[in-house]
């Protein structure tokens, strides 16, 4: 069980840099985009929500590591590691979706 925690924090933790800047750019667009809508949210006052639901992003994140865990025991696990790439992309795909609809359809209608 070490070595597999191990193997999958060594291939879990360098991704999720690049997780966390596909939904900051995610965030940065809405914001570039439709800046003079969101200026009056862009305050010190609405840094811990940001922070929340940025937290909220990253704990999403760690749900890799379940799979990973249990993949790696398995007996397809040569085969799960050449794979888990695509369990990155597509939770990483998945995120983006839940984001632009978040921001989308719960923040920006409130902003306004």
């Amino acid at each position: 069980m070490r070595d597999s925690l191990h193997q999958a924090i060594r291939f879990w933790e360098p991704r999720r840099i690049g997780y966390n800047l596909a939904l900051l750019a995610l965030a940065g667009a809405w914001a570039v985009r439709t800046w003079p809508t969101f200026r009056p949210a862009v305050v010190l006052p609405h840094l811990p929500e940001i922070l929340v639901l940025a937290g909220l992003a990253n704990l999403c994140y760690c749900a890799a590591y379940i799979v990973e865990l249990y993949l790696y025991e398995s007996p397809v696990r040569d085969s799960w590691v050449r794979r888990r790439s695509g369990l990155w992309l597509a939770g990483t795909l998945f995120a983006l979706v839940l984001a632009q609809y978040w921001i989308g359809d719960e923040i920006y209608p409130y902003v306004r």
